[in-house]
């Protein structure tokens, strides 16, 4: 699991301790994932808090979610979307591992609330392609991307025109464990991640922030 950087477990506890009680999946989701190989890929629990809370600032109903791995990010917004809507939520959540995502449903079902998830198993890109194809642009409210980090960039484009004014995309790990601000680190993610951070700053679409919660998150709302 990703924490924020920078943070003593003993400040991480604390985070715990005075969030929300996590829902006893999302407990159950985190505490497994603690034990696979990849669990740096998790989003911690005070991110998912975090991100909850902004989809109810928005009163989200539909949203879009880039990399599922075992499922947390998409429970944490499916439970809000359930307080807010009961079953009128929507996340399209796109992913390419049927492994990692086995689990997600799982986890997902065993809270009610596997009916508002469409999983599409295949390249992001595509399934964006396909919806905005379809004429959904401007039909989503809320954008959570954290996979591969050279395709941000064509992520941002696309999430950004399915968005509705007023809609918020994420982009996770943007501090990439402080390499972005290493003059030294030159690989292919950080300069992705270099990209859309600059990209943002500059795009008269988006009012964008950058943030230091878990591994950096770039928050963009869609003017």
């Amino acid at each position: 699991m990703s924490t924020s950087l920078g943070l003593t477990p003993q400040l991480i506890a604390y985070l715990v301790n005075h969030n929300p009680p996590e829902h006893p999946v999302l407990r159950k989701c985190r505490e497994e994932t603690l034990k696979l190989e990849n669990a740096q890929m998790q989003i911690s629990a005070e991110q998912g808090a975090f991100m909850a809370l902004l989809a109810h600032l928005i009163n989200a109903r539909r949203t879009i979610e880039v990399g599922v791995f075992t499922g947390y990010s998409a429970l944490a917004i499916g439970l809000a979307l359930k307080d807010m809507h009961g079953g009128g939520g929507h996340i399209l959540a796109c992913d390419v591992s049927e492994e990692w995502t086995a689990r997600a449903r799982g986890y997902w079902k065993e809270a009610g609330i596997d009916r508002q998830i469409d999983l599409q198993l295949r390249p992001a890109i595509d399934t964006l392609d396909e919806r905005l194809k379809a004429g959904e642009a401007g039909h989503y409210d809320f954008a959570f991307i954290d996979a591969d980090k050279t395709s941000y960039p064509g992520y941002y484009e696309r999430c950004l025109e399915l968005l509705r004014p007023g809609g918020l995309m994420l982009f996770d790990n943007m501090l990439w464990s402080g390499a972005v601000a290493d003059p030294a680190q030159h690989d292919h993610d950080t300069e992705a991640l270099r990209g859309v951070a600059k990209r943002a700053l500059s795009d008269i679409r988006v009012h964008p922030a950058l943030t230091s919660v878990g591994d950096g998150v770039l928050m963009c709302v869609k003017r």
